[in-house]
């Protein structure tokens, strides 16, 4: 096969305003929800995922936030390494740096008619600097973060008044910065707020009066509307921007071929699949209108939203693949976003238990290229590990390039099939904190930040073994891998 990708193909590495921006009180920005997630070593947790998150515990945060360790507000620093971290980034070759916007940096509280200036110069400084270096800037409008104040007043996005307030920012985002990015994504991995209400949809479902799943639905619903209204308009106004989704993309494989495992399995691709079936067809699929009337689930549906999905479909479908999942039907879990994670007899795990399985990213773009006939695009992959610093003073990273590699040939193979793919961007290309963890010692980056899960650190950066090797597969257009 044809070792090279297409011309223009667009190489790159993903970051997210609040892991890797910092800089959480300067320039007038108001607080985000992310600022009052907390830090705990594993034997803290008492088993829970660091993103479910109660009002109680919320609020418990904010009023003692200068003790606790609130890893998004530091991030990496990147306010004050713009030029730094760019630089590198354009050494590297990149043809692309996709990240997000802090929404709070620029409407402290999501509610201000007019934005903060010292936001809007800020991302015309990065988007300029990307440029400058040869760099197409992709950019997330809400990468999970939203201001506090809308949280705290409204309940997040299960309120419709919040669908108004994003539209202002959206809309100034694309009427702002149109003539710098062309390519725009809306909601980063829009089906997580299934997994934790709070990360995605800024909420808590314990002060709804709805029971969960329709606090949930009732949220997403809200999401999808605001997305096919940014859409429109982004069409309406830019008609050459591209406007994209995002998911989380969970490959799904079976136990046993037994048909209730597979049946389970079908029914589980199915629910991940539903949406980008409402942002790409513009409808809700038949199957989750089954599944709304057997979970009991209500959801007060928008005036016209028929009219606003068909209208307000996005042009190409992106997402993030770090792992696939085993079903099994024996254990009864709910099928949702994510299902109990089985042991894979043919695949080894990452140290914090992610299968890896390069095969199932050629899987998964042949399926979503397959049912949607759009573009692809695989904004979010990569390697969390626990980088050290060897005496020579280098990171010596081969576990990382050895897991880049496989995927980076997958995607060839998955080219080679037929799919139309755009580019890739590696996750956390600058070492940042992690989003499950909230630590910065899961390390995805080809560039080191000298930090650690505490915040102490001189935030001084330094490449990796990895930084050259991609340097060299962009440059080749994927054609040297070694």
């Amino acid at each position: 096969m044809s070792h090279e990708f297409p011309k223009g193909f667009l190489w790159g590495g993903a970051t997210s305003a609040a892991q890797v921006e910092g800089g959480f009180a300067e320039g007038g920005r108001g607080p985000s929800h992310l600022d009052y997630l907390q830090y705990r070593a594993p034997s803290q947790r008492q088993g829970r995922s660091l993103m479910q998150i109660t009002e109680e515990e919320y609020w418990d945060n904010k009023k003692h936030a200068d003790q606790r360790n609130l890893a998004f507000r530091r991030g990496s620093d990147f306010v004050h390494h713009v030029e730094e971290d760019i630089r590198y980034f354009g050494e590297m070759g990149f043809k692309t740096y996709r990240m997000s916007i802090s929404w709070s940096r620029l409407f402290p509280t999501g509610t201000e008619s007019e934005p903060l200036a010292e936001g809007v110069a800020f991302y015309h400084q990065v988007f300029q600097t990307c440029h400058r270096y040869g760099i197409e800037p992709l950019v997330t409008m809400i990468h999970y973060d939203i201001p506090a104040y809308l949280t705290e007043t409204l309940n997040g996005w299960e309120n419709p008044e919040v669908i108004d307030y994003f539209l202002r920012y959206a809309r100034f985002l694309i009427d702002e910065y149109k003539q710098e990015v062309k390519y725009w994504l809306t909601f980063n991995e829009i089906n997580m707020i299934c997994w934790s209400p709070y990360l995605g949809g800024g909420m808590f479902v314990e002060k709804s009066r709805r029971n969960r799943l329709s606090c949930i639905h009732q949220a997403l619903h809200h999401q999808f509307i605001a997305s096919a209204l940014t859409v429109s308009y982004a069409h309406e106004t830019a008609p050459g921007l591209m406007m994209g989704n995002m998911t989380q993309r969970s490959q799904f494989y079976p136990l046993t071929c037994k048909p209730d495992d597979v049946l389970l399995t079908l029914k589980s691709d199915q629910f991940n699949l539903f949406f980008n079936d409402v942002m790409v067809f513009g409808e809700y699929p038949y199957f989750i209108k089954k599944y709304y009337a057997d979970h009991d689930i209500h959801i007060n549906p928008v005036e016209n939203f028929e009219a606003i999905l068909k209208a307000g479909t996005v042009d190409f479908i992106s997402f993030s693949y770090y792992f696939t999942s085993v079903v099994n039907s024996e254990l009864q879990e709910p099928v949702e976003n994510f299902v109990k994670q089985q042991k894979n007899p043919y695949l080894k795990d990452s140290e914090w238990g992610w299968t890896i399985d390069p095969t199932g990213l050629r899987i998964a773009l042949n399926q979503l290229y397959d049912r949607y006939h759009k573009p692809c695009f695989v904004t979010e992959n990569g390697l969390g590990a626990r980088d050290e610093i060897s005496p020579d003073g280098k990171i010596h990273d081969a576990y990382r390039i050895a897991y880049l590699r496989d995927h980076i040939r997958a995607m060839q193979e998955a080219i080679e099939d037929g799919v139309e793919l755009l580019g890739y961007t590696i996750w956390g290309c600058l070492d940042l904190v992690s989003m499950s963890d909230i630590q910065m010692s899961k390390r995805y980056g080809m560039i080191y930040v000298d930090a650690d899960d505490e915040g102490n650190g001189t935030y001084r950066r330094r490449k990796k073994d990895s930084f050259d090797w991609y340097k060299k597969v962009i440059a080749s257009n994927g054609s040297d891998l070694d």
